[in-house]
C-alpha cells in the first residue's frame, strides 16, 4: 500500500491503548533493521527523518530506501515524518517532498507565536493530506541541533494551555513536555514522568493523540558493550520502559526512538572491531549492527503495545 498519514494510526492507538513507534533513520542498515522487525511483528510504523539525516544522506537516497520499504511490505502501514522542523519553510519542503506527516517545533518561541507558526504549517499541510505535530513545553538534552532546557521540571506542558493551543492551531497531535529528555544522558537521577500532565491533557482533550519525545531507554546492554570495547559513556540513563508502557496506555499515541538505534548499531560495530581488529569489510560490522537494531525494535514494539496492530491501522 502507499504511504499513509498518521490519522488512522493514532485513532486506533488511542482507542486500543497502545503507542506507535516512531524511529529515526539515517541510512539503509538502520531502516532495514527497523522494517525487518516491524514486518515480523506486524506493527504500524512511522519512519522519522530529521534535518540532520537529510543533510547526511540526501532526501533522494532516503526516499529511495523508504520506497523499497513500502513496496516490499504492502501489509504494513508506513508514515514518513519530519522530526523537529523548526520553520514553516522546512515543513513546507518536506510536505512538497511527499512526506505524510511533519512536526513544527516552535516550542522555544512565546506561546502565541508557537500557535501562529503551527497554524501556518497546518494551513499548508492539511489540503495536501499531511498531518501536523506540534510541541508544547520544552524537553531537556541534545538531539542534533535541538538543544533542550537544563531543568525539564520547570518546562512541563500546561494542560490548560494545551487545550487553547490545539483549538487555535489546528494541529493533529501534540508533543508534550512531560519529563523526558533527548540523548543518552537524559537524567542525573531516576526520572519521574509527569503522568498527571498526560492524564490532565487527556481529560481536557479526549481522543486527541499526544506524543512523547526523548523516549529512548538507553538500554544497559548496549551501553555496557560500548564501554567494554573502548567507549566512554558513564552515567548514561534513559526513560524506564515501564514508564513508556504506562504512558502508551494513556493518551500517548506516538513514542520517538532514536538514541537506542544509535547505541545498538555503535555497540555491535565496536564489538566486531575489538574482537576482529583486522576486519575491514563494512558488511561484516554493519550486518551485526543491523541485526541488533532489529532485535531491539522487536522488543520496543511490545513495550509500546503495537505489535500485531498493523491490520487495524490500514
Amino acid at each position: 500500500m502507499p504511504l499513509v498519514n498518521t490519522k488512522k494510526m493514532f485513532e486506533m492507538a488511542y482507542k486500543n491503548g497502545y503507542a506507535v513507534g516512531a524511529f529515526n533513520v539515517n541510512n539503509m542498515e538502520i531502516t532495514q533493521g527497523i522494517i525487518d522487525a516491524v514486518a515480523e511483528e506486524k506493527a504500524p510504523l512511522i519512519l522519522q527523518i530529521s534535518r540532520g539525516a537529510r543533510d547526511y544522506a540526501k532526501i533522494s537516497y532516503l526516499k529511495g530506501i523508504i520506497n523499497v520499504v513500502v513496496e516490499e511490505n504492502p501489509d504494513i502501514p508506513v508514515s514518513t515524518h519530519l522530526d523537529h522542523g523548526d520553520t514553516f519553510e522546512t515543513c513546507k519542503q518536506f510536505v512538497d517532498d511527499g512526506f505524510t506527516s511533519v512536526m513544527i517545533d516552535a516550542s522555544s518561541r512565546p506561546f502565541k507565536e508557537n500557535i501562529e507558526i503551527t497554524k501556518r504549517v497546518v494551513e499548508y499541510a492539511h489540503p495536501r493530506d499531511v498531518c501536523v505535530e506540534a510541541e508544547l513545553g520544552q524537553l531537556g538534552g541534545i538531539e542534533e541541533d535541538v538543544v533542550g532546557v537544563d531543568d525539564v521540571s520547570k518546562h512541563i506542558a500546561d494542560p490548560n494551555q494545551a487545550v487553547e493551543f490545539v483549538e487555535k492551531s489546528g494541529c493533529d497531535s501534540l508533543a508534550v513536555a512531560c519529563g523526558t529528555s533527548h540523548g543518552a544522558y537524559k537524567f542525573k537521577s531516576e526520572p519521574k514522568l509527569a503522568f498527571d500532565v498526560i492524564q490532565g491533557i487527556g481529560e481536557r482533550l479526549p481522543g486527541f493523540p499526544l506524543v512523547m519525545h526523548g523516549s529512548s531507554s538507553v538500554l544497559k546492554e548496549f551501553v555496557d558493550l560500548i564501554n567494554k570495547y573502548g567507549g566512554k559513556m558513564p552515567h548514561a540513563m534513559g526513560v524506564p520502559e515501564e514508564s513508556i508502557s504506562k504512558a502508551a496506555k494513556m493518551a500517548i499515541c506516538k513514542v520517538n526512538i532514536d538514541t537506542d538505534l544509535r547505541l545498538a548499531l555503535t555497540a555491535k560495530i565496536r564489538q566486531v572491531f575489538a574482537e576482529k581488529p583486522s576486519e575491514f569489510d563494512p558488511r561484516k560490522y554493519l550486518g551485526p549492527g543491523r541485526e541488533a537494531i532489529k532485535e531491539m525494535v522487536r522488543h520496543k514494539l511490545h513495550v509500546l503495545g503495537c505489535a500485531g496492530k498493523a491490520g487495524e491501522c490500514l
